[in-house]
């Protein structure tokens, strides 16, 4: 790989390492995928997007208008022969995968896709991995609802059983075991062909931040609800504990994630959780309330009949194990709503996306710098 062996020990996140480096982002056309792909941009990354066309008429990908900044790549993850195709044109040296179904409700709908996008999407993806002779390293993102959930309120922890009651989270869960046995077996040294690449997965929680317009999502329900709709919005489960965290958490456990399997640190090749601190966890009325209070418009209606379909009543995640990455989270609860608030209200105000997700990155790493 030509990079000297690191130790994991609070890396912690390096700029100056993505200068340059050919990164391939799956998924880019996604929330999360595009917030991504503005930080990688910013940092001076070579980045390629390769996903499917962004989904409805509104979406953070269209409306940061990176098209002139990367390259992006139309491909169906669950044709391999395309992917592999996709992949080898970009040459990666680190890929990160987001590309996913990731709705819940979604999945009850089209079991069937959900299951070949998330499982087989993300084994054409390392099996196509394969032949990219410049890759160093892989992180392949999945949720923290890949874990076998007994909501008896303990935090899991990388080491806890997969599973899932609903199409979304068992595939989920199927990936995490799909990912484990690819890594086994195809790269590193003690596999049987030794790709030099380094893979890890990534498990963050509830992600929320400016810039969702998806269906079934609790912060875009708030916005079409309380700004741009009847002035309410109906909450179907209001006392479900998640794992609320600003979309710039998680990625950047990803990046750090990415820079120490890029030093090829000991350990790292294996499962990673991204989750906020216990006493940050709140549950949806909370949140609810948060975004109102600070986007200063709107009612919650409470609604328990409308939770037609089964939703885990609890998730914690123990991100210890992200702390020798020199990861930890930021942002407050209260940070975090506020900010996501925000960044629909300037919006709303007329003001450019590209510049308040750059400006909030720019405050998010400044303030990252002072903890590490």
């Amino acid at each position: 790989m030509g990079v000297r062996k690191g130790t994991v020990e609070n890396m912690g996140l390096t700029p100056d390492i993505w200068r340059g480096k050919r990164v391939l982002v799956t998924g880019h056309t996604g929330f999360k995928g595009a917030w991504l792909c503005q930080w990688l941009l910013d940092m001076g990354a070579e980045v390629t997007g390769l996903s499917l066309p962004p989904e409805g008429s509104t979406n953070l990908w269209d409306v940061l208008a990176l098209d002139g900044a990367m390259r992006s790549l139309v491909v169906d993850i669950r044709d391999g022969g395309a992917l592999r195709a996709a992949m080898m044109q970009a040459d990666p040296q680190v890929v990160l995968h987001l590309a996913a179904q990731s709705l819940v409700r979604r999945s009850y709908r089209e079991p069937a896709e959900t299951f070949a996008t998330n499982v087989m999407g993300s084994v054409n993806l390392l099996n196509a991995a394969r032949d990219c002779p410049n890759l160093q390293a892989v992180v392949v993102v999945t949720t923290d609802k890949c874990y076998q959930n007994d909501e008896d309120a303990r935090a899991f922890r990388e080491t806890d059983p997969m599973g899932g009651h609903d199409p979304y989270s068992a595939s989920k869960g199927a990936a995490e075991l799909a990912t484990a046995a690819m890594r086994a077996s195809f790269f590193g040294p003690s596999s049987a062909s030794g790709h030099p690449a380094r893979v890890a997965s990534a498990r963050a929680g509830n992600v929320i931040g400016g810039g969702d317009w998806s269906e079934d999502r609790i912060v875009p329900d708030i916005i079409r609800g309380c700004m741009m709709g009847e002035g309410k919005v109906v909450i179907r489960s209001p006392n479900a504990i998640r794992p609320w965290q600003h979309v710039l958490e998680p990625l950047a456990g990803y990046l750090m994630l990415a820079e120490a399997l890029i030093a090829d640190a000991p350990g790292v090749a294996s499962g990673w959780n991204f989750g906020p601190d216990p006493d940050q966890e709140r549950p949806v009325i909370d949140l609810v309330h948060a975004l109102i209070a600070n986007l200063e418009t709107g009612q919650a209606i409470v609604d328990p009949a409308a939770a037609d379909l089964h939703e885990a009543g609890i998730l914690r995640l123990d991100s210890t194990k992200a702390r020798t990455l020199g990861w930890r989270p930021v942002l407050s609860f209260d940070e975090t709503a506020r900010l996501t608030a925000q960044w629909y209200r300037a919006h709303g105000d007329g003001q450019n996306a590209q510049q308040l997700c750059r400006a909030q990155i720019a405050a998010y790493v400044n303030k990252l710098k002072a903890l590490q």
